[in-house]
């Protein structure tokens, strides 16, 4: 058992096992330098769109709330509007009330009136 043999041995063994192991990893390490490649090109191109494309979606966001807030006022003087309305549908049935209360008075008045004249002229003639 010659020590020199063991150690010359293990040697070829490591120097195969890294052998091995580089003839493996250079496949790999292509692949992580296209992989790196690839994410570079797309963090230029986010760097590139993404400004704009926030931009457009700060200013779609103002324009919302531009159009939500003239909607609200929009609503609040429709509001108004049909109030108004209200009110003064209310005013002309308080008026055609008070204005049937009226018609019918005179009416009655004249038929009143009416027969206290043939009432009188009645009896003037059996007199």
């Amino acid at each position: 058992m010659d020590p020199l043999f063991w150690l010359g041995v293990s040697l070829c063994l490591v120097a195969m096992s890294l052998t091995a192991v580089l003839l493996v990893a250079v496949p790999a390490f292509q692949e992580l330098s296209k992989a790196a490649q690839s994410a570079q090109k797309l963090f230029d191109l986010l760097s590139r769109e993404m400004p704009p494309t926030l931009e457009a979606l700060r200013r779609t966001g103002l324009e919302l709330s531009d159009l939500t807030e003239d909607m609200s006022q929009g609503l609040e003087q429709a509001n108004h509007l049909v109030k108004q309305v209200d009110d003064s549908l209310s005013e002309v049935k308080h008026q055609v009330e008070r204005a049937t209360v009226g018609t019918t008075s005179l009416v009655v008045g004249v038929q009143a009136a009416w027969r206290s004249l043939i009432g009188k002229g009645r009896r003037r003639k059996r007199r």
